[in-house]
């Protein structure tokens, strides 16, 4: 399926497109990083991206799945399998909601806090050494 670019959209020239595909080889960069980091810490990327969603999440120390599966971009019952997998690696526990007992919520263990402040630590890292590559090409495509 092709994107239908806006009527109002101003023709890209040879320099749009090398912007683009430089911010494509950094963020790349950075994916690869990150995929290769949870395999060293003996997660897949899902479970770390997982984790850190549910760690990450804004003001909540435990999500419902449904909520996990809309920040991970996937569909509920991908979750649920999700969930059964890092359960089972103790990575997970499932409590019921206090107000609504048919809520279930997901929290992470003190062994999935452990792996993702180490890999967490990593990116910030990567991401600080990437900074200066990726800060000016964002600034450069704002001027555009």
């Amino acid at each position: 399926m092709t994107p239908t670019p806006p009527k109002s959209a101003a023709p890209l020239s040879k320099a749009d497109y090398e912007l683009l595909a430089e911010i494509r080889y950094v963020l790349r960069r950075f994916g690869t990083f990150s995929k290769e980091a949870a395999r060293r810490a003996a997660l897949t990327p899902h479970h770390h991206q997982a984790l850190l969603a549910i760690k990450g999440y804004p003001g909540k120390e435990s999500l419902t799945v449904g909520e996990l599966a809309e920040r991970l971009g996937v569909r509920h019952h991908s979750v649920v399998g999700l969930v059964d997998r890092l359960a089972s690696k103790g990575l997970v526990r499932r409590s019921t909601g206090r107000e609504d007992r048919r809520r279930v919520l997901i929290e992470l263990t003190p062994k999935a806090e452990a792996l993702l402040r180490d890999l967490s630590l990593a990116h910030r890292d990567e991401l600080k050494r990437l900074a200066p590559l990726l800060g000016p090409l964002l600034a450069q495509l704002q001027a555009t």
